[in-house]
């Protein structure tokens, strides 16, 4: 919580009070450090989720598994909110409200077309009756990213209430849902894989829709900064 002196002259006298007004945010140069530090996790996120998006898809397609498309499809798009943080702290959209408010609904809207075309594919592979392959590659990446996305999004989630910016703690909210995606993910490969449980994978499928529908909802509202900012 920082500390910004206003100046009063009382009455009669020609030297200025020091009144301390408390809890309006960073200084400026705090402010500054701090969309920074968002913009390198940012561009840490996005360079690690098009790395995510390249290795999900491949295995995907090579498995007939649509939870594994569905994991890349979701990486590329957290790659995409990470761009939405970028040009928020960008240029004269710095501080602007109607700059924060816009980047909430487009990051709604990455949630939104990821639940969409995630949901339409369960659906089609379970009337189907598709039988996906199993996929060990996709089981390692899942492991991977389980533990590894918390730490990013606690950072990411930790500058966004400093700056007071819903829309980089939303955007945090989307790098841990990775985190949960890849333990439903784990799950329903591993139900495949070792078990036979081709339905698994659908299911996990639809767990991420359903997530993701939840979490664009909230964007959309502006919910999503624990300290009531914007």
């Amino acid at each position: 919580m920082s500390e910004r002196s206003a100046p009063l002259r009382p009455l009669g006298s020609a030297r200025p009070l020091d009144v301390r007004v408390v809890g309006l945010g960073p200084s400026p140069a705090e402010r500054l450090r701090l969309e920074r530090h968002a913009r390198l996790l940012a561009w840490s996120g996005i360079g690690w989720h098009f790395i995510e998006f390249t290795i999900a898809l491949a295995a995907g397609i090579a498995a007939g598994s649509i939870a594994l498309i569905g994991f890349g499809a979701d990486s590329l798009i957290e790659a995409l909110a990470g761009f939405v943080v970028l040009w928020l702290f960008t240029g004269n959209r710095i501080g602007s409200h109607a700059a924060e408010r816009r980047a909430q609904q487009l990051i709604a809207g990455t949630f939104f077309v990821l639940a969409a075309y995630v949901s339409i594919e369960a659906v089609r592979t379970l009337l189907g009756g598709d039988h996906p392959r199993a996929s060990w590659v996709g089981i390692g990446l899942a492991a991977f990213t389980a533990p590894t996305m918390p730490l990013l999004a606690r950072a990411k989630r930790r500058i966004g209430n400093k700056l007071n910016s819903s829309a980089a703690v939303k955007e945090a909210s989307q790098t841990q849902l990775c985190a949960y995606l890849s333990i439903a993910l784990l799950l329903g490969l591993g139900a495949n894989a070792l078990l036979g449980w081709w339905w698994a994978d659908p299911l996990t499928a639809l767990a991420i829709a359903g997530v993701a529908l939840k979490e664009g909802r909230e964007s959309w509202r502006g919910e999503g900064c624990a300290d009531g900012c914007c």
